[in-house]
């Protein structure tokens, strides 16, 4: 199936999802605690459509806040495919295409302007506080104007350009503070800057379209832009302006861009703030700021916002697509026969809980299976548990996935452990003491839920109804259940 991909910016698609029936608009939500209430509620139904608000008290009519983007069948649209394609269908299809677009690339280009530049704001007129920024969870450390959002740089040895998602606090008018962990592109050109003793010129882009989005969240090789790649999926270039102070490239058609630059030894405190596993990770610590030289936005402009929330969320959700895709590849790269589904489920952060499902054609096959998932490339960071079920059971569906475990599998002889497996800091379950100790490792569960291979064909038979009778009863019937 090949993708088509019929929007450029943030503007057109959410014509196209509003064609679909799945874009809500709520007016006089306030940004203290009403527009992070109810974006915690809509992201955890995986069916609730994408809410603009608008009209938000303190600020004009026009500046507007979008959240749950990715969801429902839009994600199907944000990646160009039909809106009845299943999540496994589509991880598996996008999947596909992706590898394709980050080998083909097509770079990307420089107009003279764009929609972005409608409104430039430079020198004492620059106030970062002018947009209805939420304060997304109750205690985190301050109002976080980038989540939905990418950073512009530049590595300044080879001159490459990066746009990677890294989370962006308000600091006051003129400045905002930004995390980037350690290994990141971002805190790469950053490290290279500051051991210069030179200014890191940024563009901060907090509203675009949200293909560019999910593709600045992927893992792109050092030295890619990630345009290039955006480009490529959609079979044209992306179109680019360039900052006034900085010369970083961003796109055309943006809602809101910050510049500035970041300069040696400038930090300020930062953070805390909520975590993709749904809860607090460190307390706060001093992080870089930026000072903001200029602000770029489109009239009626339109903040993005992907806070993490408790999982599951919009962003396990998108992660859950490309990552389900990936574990699959590794697991079929490593030999493992068979694999007829797998799924990083959205509820465990689309890392701690993973359903594989296979058809068993010998014995020790459904340990392989779980022992691979757990630590191949894909898998391995931040993992938890592993849930090994036959073909009969579809691994996107949590209930079925742990109906399975439940049913198939004896604690005592289904469960194998791994210990001292790589972890996060975020994982809340590992003590205090050890993460003191720099011990950011857990354990691992490998579930074998598939009927025991030696006897699995005098397994009690599965009590379900035959489809081609629900079919004929649901068309003669069906209207008295709507």
């Amino acid at each position: 199936m090949k993708r088509q991909i019929n929007y450029d910016s943030l503007r057109d698609w959410l014509k196209e999802i509003d064609a679909l029936g799945e874009l809500r608009t709520i007016k006089g939500a306030n940004w203290e605690e009403e527009i992070g209430a109810i974006t915690d509620v809509v992201q955890h139904d995986e069916a609730a459509p994408a809410v603009i608000f608008d009209e938000i008290p303190g600020y004009p009519k026009g500046f507007r806040v979008l959240s749950n983007a990715f969801g429902g069948k839009r994600q199907n649209v944000i990646l160009g495919f039909s809106p009845t394609l299943s999540k496994v269908e589509l991880s598996q299809v996008f999947l596909g295409e992706y590898r394709d677009a980050k080998t083909k690339r097509v770079p990307f280009e420089y107009v003279e302007s764009g929609p972005v530049f409608e409104n430039v704001i430079e020198g004492d007129a620059v106030d970062v506080t002018r947009f209805p920024t939420p304060l997304w969870h109750p205690d985190d450390g301050g109002r976080y104007i980038g989540t939905g959002c990418f950073n512009v740089t530049r590595d300044p040895d080879e001159g490459w350009i990066n746009a990677g998602t890294y989370r962006i606090m308000i600091q006051d008018e003129k400045s905002v503070g930004f995390y980037i962990s350690p290994g990141k592109h971002g805190r790469i050109h950053r490290d290279k800057y500051m051991e210069r003793n030179e200014p890191m010129p940024v563009c901060m882009v907090l509203g675009c379209d949200p293909l560019t989005f999910l593709i600045a969240c992927s893992a792109i090789p050092s030295g890619t832009c990630e345009y290039d790649i955006v480009g490529a999926y959609r079979d044209r270039p992306m179109k680019v302006v360039r900052g006034k102070h900085t010369g970083l490239p961003f796109p055309a058609d943006a809602e809101i861009v910050l510049e500035g630059f970041v300069y040696p030894g400038a930090v300020r405190p930062e953070g805390p703030f909520g975590e993709w596993t749904g809860y607090y990770g460190s307390p706060g610590e001093d992080a870089p700021v930026m000072k903001v030289n200029a602000i770029y936005h489109r009239n009626d402009p339109i903040l993005v916002g992907c806070p993490p929330q408790r999982p599951p969320g919009e962003s396990s959700r998108s992660r859950a697509i490309l990552r389900s895709a990936l574990l699959r590849e590794d697991l079929e790269k490593a030999g493992v026969p068979d694999v007829t589904g797998v799924w990083s489920h959205e509820v465990g952060g689309a890392r701690m809980l993973v359903g594989v499902a296979i058809k068993q054609r010998y014995p020790g096959h459904a340990r392989q299976a779980g022992h691979v998932a757990a630590q191949c490339s894909a898998g391995a960071y931040a993992g938890k548990y592993v849930i090994v079920v036959d073909d009969d059971v579809d691994v996107s569906d949590l209930n079925d996935l742990i109906g399975a475990m439940v049913f198939r599998s004896d604690p005592a002889t289904s469960i194998d452990l791994i210990r001292n497996a790589w972890s996060t800091a975020l994982d809340p379950s590992i003590p205090p003491e050890e993460k003191r100790k720099g011990n950011y490792t857990n354990s691992r569960a490998i579930i074998d839920a598939c009927k025991p291979y030696h006897w699995k064909n005098q397994y009690p038979k599965l009590v379900i109804a035959n489809p081609a009778a629900v079919s004929a009863a649901m068309k003669k019937f069906g209207h008295l259940l709507k």
